[in-house]
C-alpha cells in the first residue's frame, strides 16, 4: 500500500519558498515575494487565520505565522510519563516536552524529556548494590556500591537544568542531522546525590588529569556488547565543580529507570550527553576522552562560521560545552483562544543560559517593533532555570504572536532565526514564538 507524506509548512518553506506561498496563499510559483505582506498578501493570510492581524503591517516578509506552522505530532504513551510528550525517535527512544508542559518550577518526573543513545537496560533489583568504578589517573582507584556512596559522602540536593545538546535543532535551515527538537529537550528537576568532585578527591586525582571518560550499562543499538552506546566525558574543572553530581534521586524519588536508575551524572549547563545515565565507571584521563560520541562532529561546534549545508571536519571544531541562552513561554500555550473583549494577557516562562546567567527577558506582541521587559527571578541555585513573568496589553480582537527574547549576563541576546548552522544541529536558540487569538 502506498502512502504519501504530508509536509508541514516549515518543511515546505525550507524546500521551496515559492511553492509554499502558492499552496498557502494562492500565489503563483515564480512570483516575487517582495512586498507580499502588503495588500492582497496580508488579506490572504488573515483569511487563512480566520481573523484580523492587528500588527500585520509589521510582520516580516516570509514569516509563517505560528498558527499556520503546526503539524500533528506523534505522542508518547508510556507508563510513568504524562500524556502529551512528543516522540522524535523510536530507536533509540527520544521524546520532548511541549513548552506549555514545562510550566512547573521543578519539572516532574513524568514530564521530563527522554533522550537515549542505545537500548534501555533492565533495572537492577537492588540499586544500592550497583557498583561504580573510579580509575585511571588517580592515586587510589575506587569500587563503590551506590549504598556506600550514600554512606560515605555528603548528600547534596540541587535544582539543576538538564538539556539535550540538540535542543532547538528543528529551527535550522537547511535541516541538520538528528532528532528534530523544538524547545522541549530540557527540564529542571531536583536532583539528590553526591558531588562527583568529592568522590574524585577521595580517589586522589593526579596532577596530569585533564578529562573524565564515562561508561554505562545501556547496550549499543546493534546489540554488539563490544560497542558503547555513548561514552562522553567532562573537563576536570567541570567534573570537580560542586554542582556536578553523581545523582541517585530525582525529585525525591529513586531515579526512574528511563532516567538512569540507579546512578547517573548530572553536569548542568553542559549538553545532556555528558550527564550519562546508568553510570558504572568514571575513567580519569590525561588527555581528552575519545569514547563514543566524542569524535567526528558529535557534540562539536565549528570554530568559525560555515556556509549552511557545508561539510565540517573534526579539526575545525571545538567540543560543545556551555549550552546556549534560551527563554521559553510556558503559559499560555500556543494557539490559546481568548474570550472576546480580552485586553490583558499574563505571560510566564523560564529562561536559562548554560554556564552563564540570564540578565533579562523581553516580550513583543508586534513582531519585534517594540519590547516590554519581563520580571526575571533569581535562580533557586546556580544552574537552575529562572522564572520570568510579564503582562501585555492587547489592543483589539485578532491574531497575535508573542515573542520572548532572553539576554544573558554577557549581553548576548537570542537571535530571531537560528544562527551558526552546523551539520549536527547544535546551538540553535531562536526566540520562542506562540500564537494567541482574541475572539470576536
Amino acid at each position: 500500500m502506498r502512502t504519501s507524506h504530508e509536509r508541514g509548512l516549515f518543511e515546505l518553506y525550507n524546500d521551496d519558498h515559492e511553492r509554499a506561498d502558492a499552496v498557502i496563499f494562492g500565489r503563483r510559483t515564480g512570483a516575487s515575494r517582495r512586498g507580499f505582506l502588503r495588500g492582497a498578501g496580508l488579506t490572504a493570510m488573515m483569511a487563512a487565520l480566520g481573523t484580523v492581524i492587528p500588527f500585520g503591517r509589521f510582520m516580516p516578509g516570509g514569516l509563517i505565522p505560528v498558527a499556520l506552522a503546526q503539524t500533528a505530532p506523534k505522542l508518547l504513551k508510556m507508563d510513568g510519563k504524562a500524556d502529551g510528550l512528543v516522540i522524535l525517535g523510536d530507536r533509540p527512544l527520544v521524546a520532548e516536552t511541549p513548552e506549555h508542559m514545562l510550566d512547573d518550577d521543578v519539572t516532574p518526573n513524568n514530564k521530563f524529556f527522554i533522550r537515549n543513545n542505545g537500548q534501555i537496560p533492565d533495572a537492577p533489583a537492588d540499586g544500592n548494590a550497583w557498583e561504580l568504578t573510579i580509575d585511571g589517573e588517580v592515586n587510589a582507584p575506587l569500587k563503590l556500591k551506590v549504598g556506600e556512596l550514600m554512606q560515605r559522602f555528603p548528600a547534596v540536593t540541587l535544582r539543576l537544568q538538564l538539556e539535550c545538546g540538540g535542543n532547538g535543532r528543528s529551527f535550522f535551515q537547511p535541516t541538520a542531522r538528528g532528532n528534530q527538537w523544538t524547545n522541549g529537550g530540557v527540564g529542571c528537576a531536583e536532583w539528590t546525590g553526591v558531588r562527583l568532585g568529592d568522590v574524585l578527591k577521595a580517589a586522589g586525582v593526579e596532577p596530569g588529569a585533564v578529562y573524565t571518560g564515562h561508561f554505562s550499562a545501556d547496550p549499543h543499538l546493534s546489540g554488539d556488547n563490544t560497542k558503547q552506546a555513548i561514552s562522553r566525558g567532562l573537563p576536570i574543572a567541570k567534573a570537580i565543580d560542586g554542582h556536578t553530581l553523581l545523582a541517585y534521586r530525582m525529585n525525591g524519588q529513586p531515579l526512574p529507570n528511563i532516567h538512569g536508575f540507579p546512578l547517573r551524572i548530572v553536569a548542568p549547563g553542559y549538553p545532556g550527553s555528558a550527564s550519562q545515565k546508568w553510570l558504572n565507571r568514571v575513567w580519569v584521563r590525561n588527555e581528552v576522552h575519545d569514547g563514543a560520541g566524542m569524535g567526528g562532529t558529535s557534540y562539536r561546534l565549528p570554530k568559525t562560521p560555515i556556509v549552511p549545508g557545508a561539510d565540517l571536519k573534526e579539526a575545525d571544531t571545538n567540543i560543545m560545552e556551555s549550552m546556549p541562552l534560551r527563554a521559553i513561554i510556558t503559559s499560555p500555550a500556543t494557539n490559546t483562544r481568548l474570550t472576546a473583549g480580552t485586553r490583558r494577557l499574563d505571560l510566564r516562562g523560564h529562561a536559562w543560559a548554560g554556564e552563564r546567567a540570564v540578565r533579562a527577558v523581553d516580550v513583543s506582541i508586534d513582531f519585534g517593533q517594540t519590547w516590554s521587559k519581563a520580571e526575571v527571578k533569581a535562580p533557586a541555585n546556580k544552574y537552575a532555570w529562572q522564572r520570568w513573568t510579564a503582562t501585555v496589553a492587547l489592543p483589539s480582537k485578532g491574531y497575535y504572536e508573542v515573542w520572548a527574547r532572553g539576554t544573558d549576563d554577557a549581553g548576548t541576546q537570542q537571535p530571531f532565526q537560528a544562527a551558526g548552522w552546523n551539520p549536527q544541529g547544535y546551538g540553535s536558540n531562536p526566540m520562542h514564538r506562540i500564537a494567541v487569538l482574541v475572539e470576536s
